[in-house]
């Protein structure tokens, strides 16, 4: 008894481990480049634009067909899909790995990845469903989810350490021998029998990918087109930034989407997602922390990076380096939580989850008024991996235990568009306002200082007018230099860009702890129970 007892722990902990690592690596694709983009357009032939167009297609290809993918999940079963999805991601990985051009990369990194993550981030949140008891769910999602979250922390240090040492495409390389194990390790996995098979809705998945597509694409590109007004250069319609027509387009899109499905299911036919769910107060309160979790997440990734390693001027590894306390805490948390409280209230959890990723913000907002050191973002960073990590040993199970086991797939799809629609608003949003307030600042600044002639203030107006790029103090003072401005004039300049860089800087993080408020008051949708209580089981 006891040799078995041990065996199944050691089954369920591969188990475990096999689609934690999965998660790590679907993760890691949308981070671990970020430090890395320079040396990946040389390389390749293209511009940093061009790269960061290959990052935000792969985003989009996630975010248009996680619920396409959590469907074909049920259609085929989910450790079918799992092992397809691995297969195809491998091949992108691989193609990446020699990408020649841009082209190439495209194809390996957006697409083939993209599609290969579609169907393994659905399955991942079925497959715990159907290989753990209800008891032991929070805390295997726990573990799953902050493995995701520890690869955007990681991320960094992954990919500046390897292009620092060595090479970028190290990184894919290693990917495909990451996917062999776990292909290897899958045979494993207990899956539940697939439905069955019935005609796939493909108007549905046109209507979801084009209605999620354009919103998407419309929130990563209102950085460089406006969010409402077009930006000087930027193209417009009726006079309004083509970010809002996309955002409202899709939107509507969307909604005949649901429409469609009514439809299916009103004249008998198999939807793509059954709407009724999201009827579900419990499924609709943990899809929308996911979103918020993630939208969060996903700013302070984006300004903290920005303020280590330009502000500041640390290496990509140093700045990796710098993100760790995050992911300490943040699996701590995750682990902990589940393990020290089993019978926790979910909304408590995941409302003091909130309340620490708050204080993290705060505290780092009021270090950025002191204006010190790289250290000033460790205890920041302490709180804010304690707040994931408490959200992540919740809401997976808060989600899946919301329905039956055999529509986890379908969850799982809809989880993981909400948990993408969150990342990439939340970078974006980040993105936007902390360059319109660096904006701001940098001209203001410039304007009101008596060492800034007038003539330098009003070629700067033009020049900017369109948004700053966020240059260290060493870039922009060689960029006067070369331009032949005084070195007073050159100083002053200067001055003001660090003023102003910190204004950007705490904006950004002020707006997003009013969203990390918002969050917080919807919070009161999670059930106050603990999540095995309220599993429900199919008749």
């Amino acid at each position: 008894m006891v040799n078995t007892s041990a065996a199944t722990r050691t089954g369920a902990g591969l188990v475990l481990l096999t689609l934690a690592s999965s998660q790590f690596l679907m993760t890691l694709d949308s981070s671990v480049m970020n430090v890395s983009i320079a040396q990946v357009a040389a390389d390749v032939g293209t511009t940093v634009t061009g790269v960061q167009t290959a990052i935000t297609l792969y985003t989009l290809v996630m975010a248009t067909m996680m619920i396409t993918g959590g469907k074909i999940g049920t259609m085929i079963g989910r450790r079918r899909a799992f092992s397809i999805g691995c297969v195809i991601y491998g091949a992108g990985s691989f193609t990446t790995a020699l990408a020649p051009n841009l082209a190439v990369l495209v194809v390996g990194w957006s697409v083939l990845e993209g599609l290969g993550a579609a169907l393994i981030m659905p399955a991942i949140v079925a497959l715990v469903a159907s290989n753990f008891p209800a008891a032991e769910r929070p805390r295997a999602y726990g573990l799953v989810a902050a493995a995701g979250a520890i690869a955007v922390a990681a991320g960094p240090l992954i990919g500046g350490a390897v292009t620092t040492w060595w090479t970028w495409r190290l990184v894919f390389a290693g990917e495909v021998v990451i996917v062999v194990a776990i292909l290897a390790a899958a045979r494993k996995i207990t899956d539940v029998p697939p439905e069955e098979r019935k005609p796939l809705d493909v108007v549905g998945i046109l209507l979801s990918a084009a209605g999620l597509g354009m919103a998407v694409y419309g929130v990563l590109r209102s950085g460089e087109w406006g969010w409402v007004l077009p930006k000087p250069g930027a193209p417009d319609v009726a006079g309004l930034s083509v970010t809002v027509w996309l955002v409202l387009a899709g939107l509507v899109v969307v909604r005949i989407f649901f429409w469609w499905e009514e439809h299916r299911v009103a004249t008998g036919r198999e939807p793509l997602v059954q709407t009724s769910m999201l009827g579900d107060r419990q499924l609709a309160g943990g899809l929308t922390m996911f979103f918020f979790q993630f939208l969060i997440q996903a700013g302070l990734f984006f300004t903290i990076p920005l303020f280590l390693s330009v502000a500041l001027g640390l290496s990509a590894l140093e700045t990796g380096v710098r993100l760790l306390p995050l992911s300490v805490t943040l699996l701590l948390a995750a682990t902990g939580v589940p393990r020290l409280w089993p019978r926790a209230s979910p909304r408590r959890v995941v409302t003091w989850g909130l309340a620490a990723l708050l204080a993290g913000i705060i505290s780092l907002v009021a270090a950025l008024e002191v204006g010190a050191g790289a250290a000033i973002v460790t205890v920041p960073l302490l709180f804010a991996g304690l707040g994931v990590g408490a959200l992540a040993s919740q809401l997976g199970a808060v989600t899946v235990s919301a329905m039956p086991d055999e529509m986890s797939g379908e969850v799982g799809g809809l989880q993981n568009t909400a948990t993408n629609l969150g990342a990439s608003l939340g970078t974006a949003l980040a993105g936007s306002v902390l360059i319109s307030a660096l904006t701001a600042s940098f001209l203001a600044g410039i304007a009101t200082n008596p060492d800034v002639p007038d003539a330098v203030v009003q070629q700067a107006s033009v020049d900017l007018a369109g948004g700053i790029p966020f240059l260290s103090d060493e870039l922009l003072d060689q960029a006067l230099t070369d331009a032949g401005v005084d070195p007073t004039t050159a100083q002053a300049v200067v001055d003001e860009n660090t003023a102003a860089r910190i204004d950007g800087l705490r904006i950004s993080l002020s707006v997003l702890g009013l969203i990390t408020l918002v969050a917080i008051f919807f919070t009161r949708l999670l059930p106050s129970r603990p999540v095995g209580e309220t599993v429900q089981s199919s008749a």
